[in-house]
């Protein structure tokens, strides 16, 4: 980018603009506190600052997944001890749900351990989708791959969010998957867009990618025809039976930068802490927050692994000072 194009992480820089490898790495090299003083200027452009998202997650099929992610226990491939399950029943899904709102969810996330929803399942899919919309709420779904036709299905239903991580780089995915394609994952990201569903697509850190696998990650995203709405940054949770069980620990300066980085790059998507905040220090959520995180995950469990729980989150956000959204603030 040459000196008189408009700086990235400035209002001026566009997300239409697309990103360099180079532009990315200047902002990511830049010293922590020039970083992070520029990422919360940009947030502080685009967003409430002390305002935080909450979502819901619930595994609505568990276990024995036909795809071999390195990092997951519900694989087939892993013998990490994960019961499978059958699909819930809608009630039960629907029950939850409201016991989400109740909690102060704005969002409620379904997944399903699937490499791709088959036709017996649809119906099912539908009905969630339609009983949580009733209710209120934002509905998000992460069931593996998507045809064009289902994302279709799923929209007219009124699936709001579709979520679908490309995990990390495409120089680094085969070392983390080898049963679908980088390619094949975001092909079903342009099927959710052309069906007019909001994208949440994000990835993991703590792989074993380098940093530099990090920062391609999040140029992928950033250069999309149209950037996420949302975007999870997850730590590794070490699974027992995973391939990945025994990743070396992200470098908690190093995630703070990544957290940085995508709020410079997406400045106008909810930048959403996920997973691994059960063992981030209360000083590591706040410096993510200050960076430019603005979404979170409540509750006890992530599909099945550990999460912070009310309390903590309660008192972490009461300390902060920093506020729930709520469903009348949606846009």
């Amino acid at each position: 980018m040459q000196n008189a194009d408009p700086a990235p992480g400035t209002t001026e820089h566009t997300e239409r603009e697309k990103w360099t490898s180079d532009a990315a790495r200047d902002l990511y090299e830049l010293p922590f506190n020039d970083l992070l003083f520029r990422a919360h200027s940009v947030h502080r452009e685009n967003f409430d600052p002390n305002l935080v998202q909450l979502s819901k997650l619930l595994n609505i099929k568990t276990g024995g997944c036909p795809e071999d992610c390195g990092y997951c226990s519900q694989s087939a491939f892993h013998n990490s001890n994960v019961k499978a399950t059958k699909l819930m029943d809608t009630a039960t899904v629907i029950a939850e749900a409201k016991k989400a709102k109740q909690e102060g969810a704005t969002r409620y996330c379904m997944g399903a351990a699937w490499s791709s929803p088959k036709p017996r399942d649809e119906a099912a899919i539908v009905s969630m989708i339609e009983g949580v919309k009733a209710l209120g709420l934002e509905t998000c779904m992460t069931l593996g791959m998507l045809s064009d036709q289902q994302a279709r299905t799923f929209a007219e239903a009124g699936l709001d969010y579709y979520n679908h991580n490309i995990d990390t780089s495409e120089r680094f995915y085969p070392q983390v998957v080898t049963t679908r394609t980088f390619d094949d994952r975001l092909e079903t990201l342009a099927h959710v867009r052309q069906a007019g569903i909001k994208v949440c697509s994000g990835g993991i850190l703590g792989l074993g990618e380098e940093v530099g696998d990090r920062i391609d990650m999040l140029l992928t995203l950033a250069n999309l025809p149209e950037p996420p709405e949302s975007v999870p940054i997850n730590m590794l949770i070490p699974m027992p039976g995973s391939k990945m069980a025994a990743a070396a620990p992200v470098d908690v300066i190093d995630f703070v930068r990544i957290i940085a980085l995508a709020r410079l790059m997406m400045p106008q998507s909810h930048v959403r802490l996920t997973a691994g905040r059960a063992s981030m220090s209360d000083e590591m959520q706040a410096l993510c927050f200050f960076a430019g995180a603005n979404s979170i995950f409540i509750g006890d469990t992530l599909l099945t692994a550990a999460n912070p729980g009310e309390d903590r989150d309660s008192s972490l956000l009461r300390r902060l000072r920093l506020t729930p959204a709520t469903l009348e603030m949606r846009e």
